[in-house]
């Protein structure tokens, strides 16, 4: 009990930098004494946590000389390890070695539960590409039962509300979790509708693994079956692009949002995305900066022309389109 106070109380000075001894009594359900002898607890094991004097003192968490002991509740320990090894596999130039380093000393210590998480979540999770996550939230433990699905081929139930607001009950074989720059996706295979599927997570109610253990065949490539499915979901309009730069380098510039994105050489790439409205695809494309090429919609060629028209006229290259007024 006292180790799991310790926890707790640990978590109180990270939302707040100095808390009043009655307020963490009141907090963690304890008497001050007790709180005294906590706080000196933390002191031996190298906490810094200083007495602040005075009417509106207290208790202040500082920064000490040496690294204490990492005190982490499960969902920050599972949370710390999978993105330790996101860094080590690349993703953060220059702190591969030390974040690989630091994963395995954590990974080594994880109870064998928590260790299944982190397992699941890195084999089950794809970034879409170029995706700079500013997610919906998604509950940890929500993330860790798709994942486990995904990892053991274990069928999953739960209720899903679709864009129209249309709610429906769902049997499925799961595969991938995705992320994108706004969303989680699960990739599976819908038993009900006999195809495959992508399903946003903030949309998925009560999910249920049924022990019943059977893998999809045929899986899509889940990264790009998410992407196509944004691109070509709801938007009247859906343009194949041509863009005179590496598929790298485009992928940079456009953040994960539901294009795909293909090489066809080292210095050219195609980009597959939609929209509802044709200046708006027009003038997405015009900002990336690179030059490009509509090879469809023929329509966006026509409007790529026609505001190539009026910011000319609007810089002055041409006549003006009528006289201005005085003002």
């Amino acid at each position: 009990m006292t180790a799991e106070r310790l926890l707790r109380l640990l978590s109180l000075f990270t939302v707040r930098r100095c808390w009043a001894g009655d307020e963490l009594a009141g907090r963690l359900g304890v008497t001050p004494r007790t709180i005294r002898r906590d706080v000196e607890r933390l002191r031996d094991l190298g906490y810094q946590v200083h007495a602040v004097p005075g009417p509106h003192g207290g208790y202040e968490l500082g920064a000490g000389s040496g690294l204490p002991p990492l005190m982490l509740d499960d969902d920050a320990a599972v949370a710390v390890a999978v993105g330790l090894r996101a860094v080590a596999s690349g993703e953060v130039a220059g702190m591969e070695e030390a974040a690989a380093r630091a994963a395995a000393v954590i990974e080594r210590v994880l109870p064998s539960r928590l260790r299944a998480r982190v397992d699941a979540l890195r084999s089950a999770v794809v970034p879409l590409r170029g995706a700079q996550p500013d997610l919906a939230p998604v509950r940890p433990e929500t993330l860790a039962l798709l994942a486990i699905a995904c990892r053991d081929g274990e069928r999953l139930r739960f209720g899903y509300t679709d864009a129209e607001g249309t709610p429906s009950s769902r049997n499925v074989e799961p595969h991938r979790l995705v992320f994108t720059a706004r969303h989680w996706y699960l990739v599976a295979r819908d038993l009900g509708k006999g195809d495959w599927r992508s399903f946003r997570l903030d949309r998925l109610e009560r999910p249920l693994a049924t022990g019943q253990r059977s893998r999809p065949a045929d899986p899509p490539d889940a990264a790009r079956f998410v992407a196509e499915g944004i691109a070509a979901g709801a938007y009247r309009y859906q343009a194949r692009v041509l863009v005179a730069a590496p598929a790298d380098v485009v992928a940079a510039r456009m953040p994960g949002l539901g294009a795909v994105i293909e090489a066809v050489s080292e210095s050219a790439c195609l980009v597959i995305s939609g929209h509802r409205e044709l200046d708006v695809l027009a003038l997405y494309f015009a900002s990336l900066g690179l030059p490009f090429t509509p090879l469809e919609l023929p329509e966006l060629r026509e409007r790529c022309a026609e505001l190539a028209r009026r910011l000319s006229d609007a810089a002055g290259a041409g006549e003006p389109a009528a006289s201005v007024p005085d003002i």
